[in-house]
């Protein structure tokens, strides 16, 4: 292997490589990490490894560097000046899900209050009626 070879595979993940072998090496890499993540959420969630309560935290550990790896290995966001774009795409998609799961919890929690009991909206279907 030669000295340009050598440097073409000291690239970092997420930046563009310059040869195929670099790139598929970035990739399976990724891909490694990624099943690893997936089995490792799967062991934790069926073994009693983690204290009962403290699943649901080590499961969004896990879910969070899932996200990680997909990013920089697959989706290639890095923090390079070039990908600006890239990121702030990312972040205003995540804007628009935390508002869209922030409001509909919202308003079920809102509807679910302001909800007469049961037994009152059944009277009143038999008052109708």
């Amino acid at each position: 292997m030669t000295e340009h070879d050598a440097d073409q595979l000291n690239v970092a993940p997420g930046e563009p490589h310059d040869s195929m072998l670099s790139e598929t090496i970035s990739y399976v890499i990724g891909l490694g990490l990624a099943l690893l993540l997936t089995g490792v959420s799967f062991w934790v969630a069926s073994t009693g490894v983690l204290w009962g309560p403290g699943v649901a935290t080590g499961l969004v550990v896990l879910a969070i560097a899932q996200m990680g790896v997909h990013l920089v290995f697959f989706l290639h966001i890095t923090s390079g000046p070039d990908n600006t774009n890239n990121v702030l795409a990312l972040a205003f998609g995540v804007l628009i899900v935390v508002l869209v799961m922030v409001g509909t919890i919202f308003i079920m929690s809102h509807m679910n209050s302001n909800m007469g009991p049961m037994q009152d909206m059944t009277n009143l279907q038999a008052q109708r009626g």
